[in-house]
Parts: structure tokens; sequence; C-alpha cells
């Protein structure tokens, strides 16, 4: 890959920590609780969330009575679960770390997820493997993703649009919401794969206000709105975004109701 990973992860650690991430979490609280029950976190469970963030999964799966770990690249999100999951009186082992290098030996949990987080590792074949290579013999590997056809999906297309294109080796993080793209990241692993499509619901004042809390908020709406506003450029991206907020908005009465479609990949490794 010609692209320089190290230099990549340092930009998505500065574009994770722009921002507050730990309450964009909040919008997907839901699906962190679901990616925790089908991996069905319970006692004597040990549990890996990559790309933890905030604790979305692993604060309900250390409530489920699982043993967890969780692991992101970017501390100031670390900080964030730990605070969480003290207010939710868990104990959670966080650790800082690369979802393309888990720091753990082979076969060391029962279940491996991520919500939302190991889709934006830049080498999405690295990842996979480390997925299953920490995962023992009839372990559940269980991630979230967001799909190319849903509203984050197009939202990450309409910035692109405005944005230097990536290397073209570099796939897009919404790749991982392709079942076909997935079945081949985890070719000869000897997974048996399922899938679930699904969305979640999100609600605003309106499409404008949306976009302003995202401005806010949203570490790759920040940077993208802090590179091109310099640039005379990010009115173009912004208006863009209104009209797709427009386009997918279901409510009638000024206020903002749209689905985020998300695919749900269920990995099982032979026993």
């Amino acid at each position: 890959m010609s692209i320089d990973v190290s230099g990549f992860k340092q930009g998505q650690k500065a574009m994770w920590t722009a921002g507050d991430y730990p309450e964009v979490a909040r919008r997907i609280e839901a699906v962190g609780r679901y990616v925790a029950e089908r991996a069905d976190a319970s006692s004597g469970i040990e549990l890996l969330d990559v790309a933890t963030g905030s604790g979305n999964v692993a604060i309900p799966a250390a409530l489920a009575g699982a043993k967890v770990t969780g692991l992101d690249l970017t501390p100031k999100l670390l900080e964030a679960a730990r605070a969480r999951a003290s207010e939710a009186g868990v104990e959670i082992e966080l650790i800082e770390g690369d979802a393309e290098e888990l720091p753990f030996a082979d076969d060391s949990f029962d279940r491996v997820t991520s919500c939302f987080g190991v889709m934006f590792a830049p080498r999405q074949g690295v990842a996979a493997q480390e997925l299953t290579r920490v995962a023992r013999p009839g372990a559940r590997v269980v991630v979230a993703a967001w799909t190319p056809e849903g509203l984050i999906g197009r939202t990450f297309a309409t910035s692109a649009r405005h944005m230097p294109p990536p290397p073209p080796e570099l796939k897009p993080a919404v790749m991982w919401g392709s079942e076909e793209h997935v079945h081949g990241l985890f070719e000869g692993s000897g997974a048996e794969l399922s899938f679930e499509l699904s969305s979640i619901t999100f609600t605003g004042d309106s499409p404008e206000a949306w976009l302003a809390r995202d401005e806010k908020i949203l570490g790759p709406a920040v940077m993208a709105k802090a590179g091109l506003e310099p640039q005379g450029r990010y009115a173009e991206l912004r208006q863009d975004m209104l009209a797709l907020y427009d386009e997918v908005n279901e409510a009638e009465d000024g206020s903002f109701r749209t689905e985020a479609e998300y695919l749900l990949t269920i990995a099982t490794l032979p026993a």
C-alpha cells in the first residue's frame, strides 16, 4: 500500500479527538447495546471491543456480566469510556492500541466486537485478520458498519467530493457495510458469516440544526470545515450536505428525522 499508514492513523487520532465524539456516540448507543447482545455478552465470556470509542459496546457487555477489554487508538475516547464505565459501576480494562496490531496473543477472547470502529482501519484485510486471530476456536466476531447506500455512506461520499482524493489503495470505510466485500475480508479464516441489515433513527430540530451540531461535535465534519473554510470552499460542501439531508428527511413539520442504515456481520469461527 502506497499510503503512509502511520501518518494516516495519526490523522485519524486527530480527527476523532476533534469535536466531541462521546456526544456523537449517544446517537448510536442502541446499536452498541445490540452488538453486545448479538455477541452474547454474559457471565464467563471474555470479550474484546475493538475501537471501543466511549464504550457503547463495552459498557453494556460488562453490565451483562462479561469480562471486557476495550481498545482504542485515541486516548481522549478512552478517558470518556473510563468515566462512563465508572458511572455505570462496571470494571473494564481499557487499552490504547491499534486495530491492525492488536496487542494480544492468538486465541485470547471468546467474543470480539466493533461498532462503527474497525471499519476505519486503513488496511481492512489486516484488521479482519486481527479480529479472527485473537478470537478462540468457536468464538464469535460481531461488527457493525455503515453501508455505502445508507445515510452515513452518502454523507461520506458527499464530503469526499470536496476533499483531496485518497490513495486508490485505500478502500472506503463503508465497504465494511457490503456483504460481498466482507466475505472477501474474512476469506481464509474458516468463519461462517451471517448478516443483518438494520438502521437507527436520527432526529433533530431541523436539517440545518443537525448539520450545525455536527460542525461542532463530529470529528470528520469539524476537520472538513477547518480544512475547506480558509480556502473559501466550505460553503459548497455545506450546501451539498443540506441538500442530502433535505432529500432523506422523513419529517413533514420542519424537523429532521431519517434512518441511518448499517450492516451487522456475525462471523463464527470453527471450533
